[in-house]
């Protein structure tokens, strides 16, 4: 039965079927956690500034932890990481949920995503082959996007009910992934036998990283990811604090709906890129991630809800057909170079880079009392013409 499953490649085996469910689970606590423990912030009198401050201490457990955590996704069964990051989650929901410091909590939840990452998308290269990877990647990204359309709203509706519920009920959603782990078949590591000393650890991770930005294509995916999350992650702290300023609402709940939006599009645009784009047409993304940027920028002058739907649905759906194909890209090139595991290691770095320094920027310019539709429009103007640039770089490349 195991044998069957380890040598179906099809993108609805066994196998594929048990990451898909536990990454579901596993997206579903992550972003029902984080609108949970924002609203702990807003019962505590955090303030404004320290919102984007939680997210920077997630980010940061991926940066410090870079150099690991691809060498363990490659020395060991990866099904057994993914149960293993997914522990410690749950351990940091739990610490938050009992009243702790949630900055330590949500460290402990940063530090099992940045073990969880390389193994969960590393693991797809092994479970499938060729195009049927972009395919997986497409399954996948919607499975993400799916948990955070639900669990973003269920954080924020439960909290707005009674934030210690919201936080019980991330605390046994983790749980549920922890068990999902178990149904995924023990695939073989991938490079057993690696050092665990420092010095060699840290060098392999640094001879992955040059690797890979050596590479013109692997460059091109990296650049383009990092500055997609990196914009995301800022996007979503932008809503909690536009939606007050904007539409005068100050509820827990409604950033999470117009995040839901957006992941809705994700959905829709992770499906056009399965079946439009395969890696030798990869630069077919390229607009869809200039279109992202002037989508934001629309978005961030309006002052009714139904505009401001529409927009983050189109602005989702051109994030799923940027993103999709530049993750199946690295997966692909990176598995024959450094290691699947290494390849998602190294994207991790950049993207939380990323996130951190935009986070950083964003929270800058909170605390120096920027206006909130400002920072919204430069934000947007600032990514089309990134990616922009990106695109004419990649060209001049080849």
């Amino acid at each position: 039965m195991r044998d069957s499953a380890v040598n179906d490649t099809s993108i609805w085996s066994r196998g594929m079927m048990a990451v898909t469910g536990a990454q579901f689970l596993s997206a579903f606590g992550d972003n029902a956690l984080l609108f949970a423990t924002l609203a702990v912030l807003k019962q505590q009198f955090y303030p404004d500034w320290s919102q984007p401050v939680l997210q920077m201490v997630f980010v940061g457990a991926y940066i410090l932890f870079a150099p690991f955590v691809g060498q363990v996704a490659d020395s060991f069964a990866k099904g057994r990481v993914m149960m293993f990051a997914n522990c410690l989650k749950l351990i940091g929901a739990a610490v938050i949920c009992f009243g702790l410091n949630p900055f330590v909590g949500y460290t402990l939840v940063g530090i099992g995503a940045a073990t969880y990452s390389p193994a969960k998308y590393g693991i797809l290269g092994e479970l499938t082959t060729g195009d049927r990877l972009v395919k997986a990647n497409g399954l996948m990204e919607s499975s993400t996007i799916a948990a955070i359309l639900l669990g973003s709203m269920a954080g924020g509706v439960l909290a707005d009910w009674h934030i210690v519920a919201a936080l019980g009920v991330c605390v046994l959603v983790y749980a549920g992934a922890v068990v999902a782990n178990m149904f995924i078949p023990k695939l073989a590591p991938a490079r057993p036998g690696q050092s665990w000393r420092f010095t060699p650890m840290t060098r392999s991770f640094f001879n992955a990283c040059r690797t890979l930005w050596q590479n013109g294509e692997t460059r091109f995916s990296l650049v383009g990811t990092s500055l997609f999350w990196g914009a995301g992650v800022t996007l979503r702290f932008l809503l909690v604090l536009w939606v007050p300023v904007a539409l005068g609402i100050t509820d827990n709940a409604t950033p999470t709906y117009l995040n839901a939006m957006v992941a809705v599009g994700i959905v829709v645009g992770a499906g056009a890129a399965a079946k439009l784009v395969t890696l030798k047409t990869v630069a077919r993304c390229m607009p869809a991630g200039i279109l992202i940027g002037v989508g934001v920028l629309f978005f961030a002058m309006q002052h009714a809800l139904l505009p401001s739907y529409m927009l983050l649905v189109l602005i989702g759906i051109l994030g799923g057909f940027f993103v999709v194909p530049l993750n199946a890209l690295l997966q692909e090139r990176g598995k024959h170079s450094v290691g699947a595991g290494n390849a998602i290691a190294v994207q991790n770095l950049g993207e939380n880079t990323a996130m951190l320094l935009m986070l950083g920027l964003y929270s800058l310019a909170v605390k120096t009392g920027a206006s909130i539709v400002g920072i919204g429009i430069g934000f947007g103007a600032v990514f089309a013409l990134a990616i922009t640039g990106l695109w004419v770089w990649q060209i001049r490349q080849k």
